[in-house]
């Protein structure tokens, strides 16, 4: 007799733009049900978001939305960099941002089972929950993308970052690029030289050595 794997009731988290320079910072988070529910998602095209198109991201997202049990957690160029002169560290951030969606979930569904990608020490995420995180199990796993949970959850934080990139483009009237290479350092130099500091504080994470760089 094969050995089945066995099914889990499941939260998953991920994050997308802690490694742009440009736009927010967003963590989403899915739970996932039932054996019937990862048929679905695979069905509708969720993997890995790096693996698929940005417009197909968006749709995908949106299906998602309709069908599914959700939360995500918007952290905005200036907030983020609010947050960062407090406490001086991204995986805090991240923990207090993956907390708020895993408790925004449990107040919806009871589950006892977190699925995350690993980006610090689990004691982060543990010492910011509430009273219903600290109940459930959180395993933090590396390329956690793998688990469909997870894929989605990082399909709707990649979304929810390009919507909001872009509106941060209208916002300016200039089209802000993903990453942090060269061109992107090259646009932010630029941005700050017509636009001024004020305006790099709300479309830009202010901690990236891009910055220190560009106003030497």
């Amino acid at each position: 007799m094969s050995e089945e794997k066995l099914f889990k009731s499941r939260i998953g988290t991920d994050e997308s733009g802690k490694g742009d320079y440009f736009g927010p910072l967003v963590v989403a988070g899915v739970y996932v049900k039932s054996e019937n529910d990862e048929k679905n998602l695979k069905n509708i095209g969720v993997r890995d978001c790096k693996r698929i198109s940005d417009r197909r991201i968006i749709e995908i997202a949106e299906i998602i939305k309709k069908n599914f049990i959700y939360s995500i957690v918007l952290i905005g160029p200036e907030k983020y960099n609010e947050l960062y002169k407090k406490m001086r560290n991204l995986n805090r951030i991240l923990a207090w941002a993956h907390s708020r969606v895993i408790e925004n979930i449990l107040n919806k569904v009871d589950c006892n089972y977190v699925i995350t990608d690993q980006f610090a020490d689990e004691k982060y995420i543990l010492n910011t929950l509430m009273e219903k995180g600290k109940k459930v199990f959180i395993e933090q796993q590396p390329k956690a993308e793998e688990d469909i949970a997870v894929a989605s959850a990082s399909v709707l934080a990649r979304a929810e970052f390009l919507v909001k990139l872009d509106s941060l483009s209208k916002e300016i009237d200039v089209q802000l690029l993903k990453g942090s290479s060269s061109g992107v350092k090259k646009l932010a130099k630029e941005i700050l030289l017509t636009k001024g500091e004020k305006v790099l504080n709300k479309i830009a994470k202010l901690h990236f050595r891009i910055t220190q760089e560009i106003k030497k």
